[in-house]
């Protein structure tokens, strides 16, 4: 009985995980508002070793269309610009020597609809992951020894309510994130 429990715990902290993932990869995709999270993916060459960008920097969002990246050591500028250009994110970076400044344009209806299609692409990943986690603990299950099938049914049974909790969830998440997207 205690196996059955383990097993439908590690499905659902599988399934934990692929939400966060989403959730992180739906930060990435912008609104149409400038994020610091539009930018902190950017590895920035730092005394010869790549170094998150919020390492080096100060990344802020003075308004809802400019981030600023003011660094720590001014002779970085240089190299988070190059960093940033290098990452193709979109943003041609404004270099006023102290600090960068980056302007988020406004979206087009076109690329509001590559954002929106891309956020669905994310999702149906995630709800893979999660019915992968599904199968994996399906795969347990069948495996244990001296457990009535009765149990293992029920354990099954608990397995799928979970699975198609997560599924729901990443549905609503990708309406939530669709609407901001499309939002003008």
């Amino acid at each position: 009985m205690e196996d059955l429990e383990m097993i439908i715990d590690m499905v659902k902290q599988e399934m934990d995980a692929a939400m966060k993932h989403l959730d992180h990869a739906f930060q990435k995709i912008r609104a149409g508002r400038a994020s610091t999270t539009m930018v902190q993916d950017v590895m920035v060459e730092y005394y010869g070793a790549p170094t998150p960008i919020n390492q080096v920097a100060n990344v802020m969002v003075p308004d809802a269309m400019t981030i600023s990246i003011q660094p720590w050591d001014r002779t970085a500028i240089g190299a988070i610009e190059k960093a940033i250009i290098n990452s193709n994110l979109g943003f041609a970076p404004m270099n006023n020597g102290e600090n960068i400044i980056l302007n988020v344009p406004p979206l087009t209806e076109e690329r509001r609809r590559e954002l929106a299609k891309h956020a669905k692409t994310e999702t149906e990943s995630t709800k893979i992951t999660v019915r992968n986690a599904r199968q994996d603990g399906m795969k347990e299950l069948k495996k244990l020894d001296g457990v009535s099938e009765d149990l293992i049914k029920d354990a099954e049974d608990k397995i799928q309510v979970v699975t198609d909790k997560y599924v729901k969830m990443c549905d609503e998440h990708l309406k939530v994130k669709e609407a901001e997207i499309m939002k003008v």
